[in-house]
C-alpha cells in the first residue's frame, strides 16, 4: 500500500466522518412525494453527448474531469454504459483538506478506486433513486441512499441536481467526494508504529526504534512484515545488553532490521517457509514444531496483527544476525 494512498485515505475518513452505515429505508409515499421535489430541470435538457462530453460542457467539473484523465477512466465513461454518475462538483473538490488532492492525482490506482465509487452501473433516474436505500458501485462496494423530507443524501453528500441526460447514462450532482467504506477502514488503521504504540507490551520496541533512527523508516509505505519482540523478550536479554544496544543506533539498526521481513507475510504464508530474507540482508530461519511457530530460536506468541503498512508477529525472544 503506497504511502500517498494511506495518507490521502486519511485526510479524507476525517473529512468524510460520518461516511459508512446505510441509511434507514424510505417508504413508498415519502418516495412518491421526494421524487418530484429532486427532478432537476436539466432532465428536460436534450441529450448532447457521453457522460465526458456533458461534464465537460457544463463548466462546473473541470477538477472532476481533470482527476477522471489521471486515473485513465476517460474512454471508460465514454463507453456503452449506461452508466449513473454521482457527480462532485469543483467546489466538492476544493472543499476536501489540503494535499489531499494532490495526493489523490499522484496514486491513480487510489484515484480511480475513489472515483469508480461515485459511478453506478444502468441509469438510474432521481425518481429510481428515492426508491433505494443502497446501490452497488462500480468500485464494487456499495453507497448509501437517505430520503429526507426533500433531500436526498448519498452517503454524507447532499444530491444538488438530479437527471442530467447524457448519451449513454445520466449524472446526478453531489455537494462531496465520497468514500469506499474499505478506504475509510484503511485509514483509520495505524501504520507498523502506531499499532505497536497502541498497543501494550511493546514500550521497549518503541524506545529502541526511536533511538536507531527507524520510526519514518517503519512509517512508510512498505508493505513490511515484522517479527515484533515484547517487553519481556528485551527484558531477558544479559544484562547491560538492551544498555549496549542502544548506546550504538547503528548497531541497534541491524539487530532491528533484522526483525523486518519485505512484503506482508501472513501467519498461513510463514508456516509454508523455511527461511526469509530480512530487510538487514540476512535470513531468519522458520520452522514449525508440535503446532508451534519459530523465527530461528524465538516463538511466535501472536500473529496477523494487520497494519496500514504491514502486519506484525509477535515473538518471545530478541532475535540477533550472525
Amino acid at each position: 500500500m503506497k504511502r500517498t494512498r494511506i495518507l490521502l485515505w486519511a485526510l479524507l475518513a476525517g473529512f468524510i466522518a460520518a461516511c459508512g452505515g446505510a441509511a434507514d429505508s424510505t417508504d413508498s409515499t415519502t418516495a412518491t412525494t421526494v421524487a418530484p421535489a429532486i427532478t432537476s430541470t436539466a432532465a428536460s435538457q436534450q441529450e448532447e453527448g457521453d457522460i465526458v462530453d456533458v461534464a465537460t460542457e457544463a463548466g462546473s467539473f473541470s477538477t472532476l474531469l481533470t482527476a477522471v484523465e489521471a486515473a485513465g477512466l476517460v474512454e471508460t465513461l465514454q463507453g456503452d454504459g449506461p452508466f449513473t454518475v454521482f457527480a462532485p462538483t469543483d467546489e466538492a473538490f476544493a472543499a476536501l483538506p489540503e494535499g489531499t488532492l494532490d495526493s489523490l492525482l499522484a496514486d491513480t490506482e487510489a484515484l480511480s478506486q475513489v472515483l469508480l465509487y461515485h459511478v453506478v452501473g444502468g441509469e438510474v433516474m432521481a425518481s429510481d433513486v428515492v426508491e433505494l436505500d443502497s446501490a452497488t458501485t462500480a468500485q464494487g462496494e456499495d453507497i448509501a441512499i437517505t430520503v429526507a423530507g426533500d433531500s436526498v443524501k448519498v452517503n454524507e453528500a447532499n444530491v444538488v441536481s438530479t437527471d442530467i441526460p447524457a448519451s449513454n447514462g445520466v449524472i446526478h450532482v453531489i455537494d462531496q467526494v465520497i468514500l469506499p467504506p474499505s478506504m475509510s477502514e484503511a485509514a483509520a488503521m495505524g501504520d507498523i508504529v502506531e499499532t505497536a504504540q497502541a498497543a501494550d507490551g511493546f514500550n521497549t520496541l518503541i524506545t529502541a526504534v526511536e533511538t536507531a533512527g527507524l520510526v519514518e523508516t517503519l512509517k512508510g509505505e512498505g508493505p513490511f512484515t515484522v517479527f515484533a519482540p515484547t517487553d519481556e523478550a528485551f527484558a531477558s536479554l544479559d544484562e547491560g545488553t538492551l544498555d549496549a544496544l542502544l548506546a550504538d543506533p547503528e548497531s541497534l539498526s541491524q539487530v532491528l532490521l533484522y526483525h523486518v521481513v519485505p512484503g506482508q507475510v501472513t501467519a498461513d504464508q510463514v508456516v509454508e517457509l523455511e527461511s526469509a530474507e530480512t530487510v538487514e540482508g540476512g535470513s531468519v530461519a522458520i520452522r514449525v514444531e508440535d503446532g508451534q511457530v519459530f523465527i530461528n530460536d524465538a516463538q511466535v506468541i501472536a500473529t496477523d496483527v494487520v497494519t496500514s503498512n504491514g502486519v506484525i508477529h509477535v515473538i518471545d525472544k530478541m532475535i540477533v544476525p550472525s
